[in-house]
């Protein structure tokens, strides 16, 4: 008997799906310096000192393997009007970048035009997470660049958006940089 009781897979999916995520997509070149990416809703700050992030891309991923390879990724946070872009980066189709607006960047990577916000990494560490790979990146580079101000969302297995009525700003707004970065027993981020 194990010490760990078996989870349902649907279940899990189910509870894990009541949290909202922000979709990003992560891109690099590959061997052939032909852009690549894949779409990743599990994408997070990590430290602001130094300042890192993570993805948890499944170990299976053909993207992963150029990236892990070329050492170097771009996150692209997607606006909430780029649901056909995310669905493209989430499917297994070859050319994930036909007809998407992309630019390189003075740091060699792959950046797509229309995102809410591009930041650049190298891979710092690469933690093993059961059927996913838990990738640091050290960012190199970070810029805020969309006009929408809007993110796409994904919730319940769906994508979803923020509704203009329900914007209102946190009441710790004004702490924020405290908040986020006050060492204490009990922080969280």
């Amino acid at each position: 008997m194990s010490e760990y009781p078996e989870i349902d897979g649907r279940a899990f999916r189910n509870v894990l799906g009541q949290f909202c995520t922000g979709i990003t997509v992560i891109t690099t070149f590959g061997a052939d310096e032909a852009p690549i990416g894949f779409a990743c809703q599990s994408f997070a700050a990590l430290s602001l000192d130094p300042p890192l992030v993570l993805f948890c891309p499944g170990k299976a991923s053909r993207s992963w393997a150029a990236i892990e390879e070329r050492g170097r990724f771009a996150v692209n946070v997607l606006a909430e009007e780029q649901r056909e872009l995310c669905a493209r980066f989430g499917s297994r189709e070859q050319d994930k970048f036909a007809g998407a607006a992309w630019h390189r960047s003075s740091l060699e990577l792959p950046v797509l035009d229309d995102a809410l916000a591009t930041i650049e990494c190298s891979v710092d560490r690469v933690v093993d997470g059961g059927d996913h790979w838990i990738v640091i990146g050290r960012v190199l580079s970070l810029a805020e660049v969309g006009e929408s101000g809007r993110p796409l969302l994904f919730y319940r297995g769906q994508y979803s958006a923020i509704e203009p009525d329900k914007t209102v700003p946190a009441p710790w707004r004004a702490d924020l940089e405290h908040f986020l970065t006050t060492t204490t027993l009990d922080t969280w981020l």
